[in-house]
C-alpha cells in the first residue's frame, strides 16, 4: 500500500508538474543542486566551453505530426575542410546510421562539422550539408567530401516516413551555430527523442583540467533517445518514479521504456590529441553513459565522436607533413575523467531541460523532477554512526 501511495503521490507530482510545464522554466542539474562527479566545470558547462566550438540547431515542430530537427556542430570557426580536425569514433552498439563514419575511422580527421538528425532524414542532412559545404569560399575545385551525420529514431514523436527536413533547415542550423550557451532540451535535433521513456533531448556539459594537468577542457553535447534504469549522480532514482507507461497510461500508446533507441555522443576537447588518443577518449564517454544507467541494448546505436580543436594539430590537406602533437599516456587520465563526468551531466541535462511533447503517436512526459532530486537529496543525506562498543 506504501508504494502504490508513493506511485500515486509522483504522478500527482508529475501531472502537475505537466500542467505547468509550459510555462515555467526547466533548470539544468547543476541548477537544481545535483552535482556530477568532482571536476569543476567550464563557464557555460556545455561544449562550447571549448574555445571555437559552434553550436546550431533547427527545429521543425507542426501539430503533434513534426517534433524532429538538425543539430550542427562545429569544431572552429575556419574552413574544417581546409583546416581539419583530429577525430575518431567508436561504436558502444552500432545499431545505427552514422554516415561518414569509415573515413573518419581510415584517416582519423574531421573534414566536415558534424550534424545530428532523425533517423530517416540521415542522407537528407547529409546531401543539404555537402551543398552547403561546396558551396563555401576555398571549395570551387573540391570533388570529394566526407559529411559526418549521426542520427537516433525520433519516429514515436514525429512522423519519421515523412522524411520532412529541408535544405533551408540544415543551412540554419549550420549558419545559426554559437560559441554561447547551448540550447537544451527537445530542440534541434532532439525535438522528438525519447530517454528511459520520459522525454529526452540535446544536453552538454564541461569539465575543465586544473593547471597542474594541462588546463584543458573537454565538453560534451548528446542526443539521448536509449532507455535502461534511470540513475543520477549514482542514486537509482527510477525506483522511486512511476514506469513511464504507467505515467502516460491515459495515452493510446505509452513512450517506449525499454533499453532499445539510440545516443549520439560528441566531445570535443583543446587538448592536443591524435587520432588514437580521440579514440581513447571517446571510450570514456561511454563510462558516462553506463553511469546513468544505460546498457546499450541490442536495438540502441551508441556513438561517441570525439575530436581535438588544437591549433597546432589542425591538417591541411595541400601539405605534405601534417602535425601530429600528443600528450604523453600518463597526461590522458584526467581528461579520461572529464569525458566521462561530462557525458554523465549532458545526459541528465538533456531529460532535466526537456519539456513534455505530444507527439505523432503519443505523449513524452518531462521526467518528474521533485520525485528525482528528493531522492538524490535522501542518497546524500550522512548515515548516522553506528555506537562505538566500549
Amino acid at each position: 500500500m506504501k508504494c502504490w501511495s508513493l506511485l500515486l503521490l509522483a504522478l500527482a507530482a508529475g501531472n502537475a508538474a505537466a500542467v505547468a510545464d509550459s510555462a515555467e522554466p526547466r533548470p539544468r542539474a547543476r541548477q537544481a543542486g545535483v552535482v556530477i562527479g568532482t571536476l569543476p566545470t567550464g563557464p557555460l558547462n556545455a561544449i562550447t566551453d571549448v574555445a571555437g566550438v559552434a553550436v546550431g540547431h533547427a527545429t521543425l515542430t507542426e501539430g503533434t505530426r513534426l517534433h524532429t530537427g538538425v543539430t550542427a556542430i562545429l569544431p572552429h570557426a575556419g574552413n574544417v575542410y581546409r583546416q581539419r580536425v583530429p577525430a575518431a569514433i567508436v561504436v558502444g552498439n552500432g545499431y545505427g546510421k552514422l554516415a561518414g563514419i569509415t573515413q573518419v575511422q581510415e584517416l582519423g580527421e574531421l573534414e566536415t562539422p558534424i550534424l545530428l538528425t532523425g533517423t530517416l532524414s540521415t542522407w537528407k542532412v547529409a546531401d543539404a550539408t555537402a551543398d552547403w559545404l561546396l558551396r563555401q569560399p576555398g571549395m570551387e575545385q573540391v570533388r570529394s567530401i566526407n559529411p559526418v551525420v549521426g542520427e537516433t529514431n525520433d519516429g514515436y514523436l514525429s512522423d519519421i516516413r515523412a522524411r520532412p527536413l529541408t535544405p533551408a533547415l540544415v543551412e540554419q542550423a549550420l549558419s545559426g551555430a554559437s560559441t554561447g550557451a547551448v540550447e537544451e532540451g527537445a530542440v534541434g535535433a532532439g525535438a522528438g527523442t525519447v530517454a528511459f521513456g520520459w522525454k529526452g533531448g540535446i544536453g552538454s556539459s564541461s569539465r575543465q583540467l586544473t593547471a597542474g594537468d594541462g588546463g584543458y577542457t573537454v565538453g560534451v553535447l548528446v542526443q539521448s533517445n536509449f532507455g535502461g534504469e534511470l540513475t543520477i549522480a549514482g542514486v537509482p532514482v527510477w525506483k522511486v518514479l512511476p514506469d513511464p507507461a504507467e505515467y502516460a497510461r491515459s495515452q493510446a500508446n505509452p513512450p517506449p521504456s525499454t533499453g532499445d533507441g539510440s545516443i549520439m555522443m560528441v566531445v570535443a576537447t583543446d587538448a592536443p590529441l591524435d587520432a588514437a588518443q580521440l579514440q581513447r577518449l571517446a571510450h570514456r564517454a561511454l563510462v558516462g553513459l553506463a553511469r546513468t544507467g544505460s546498457v546499450m541494448s541490442n536495438g540502441s546505436g551508441d556513438y561517441v565522436i570525439a575530436f581535438s580543436t588544437a591549433r597546432e594539430n589542425r591538417r591541411d590537406p595541400e601539405v605534405a607533413v601534417q602535425p601530429a602533437r600528443s600528450l604523453a599516456g600518463e597526461a590522458m587520465s584526467p581528461l579520461f575523467q572529464a569525458a566521462a563526468e561530462a557525458t554523465e551531466e549532458a545526459i541528465v541535462n538533456s531529460l532535466f531541460r526537456a519539456r513534455t511533447v505530444h507527439g505523432h503517436r503519443g505523449t513524452a512526459a518531462a521526467l518528474p523532477l521533485q520525485p528525482v532530486l528528493e531522492a538524490v537529496r535522501r542518497a546524500r543525506r550522512p548515515v548516522p554512526a553506528a555506537p562505538v562498543s566500549p
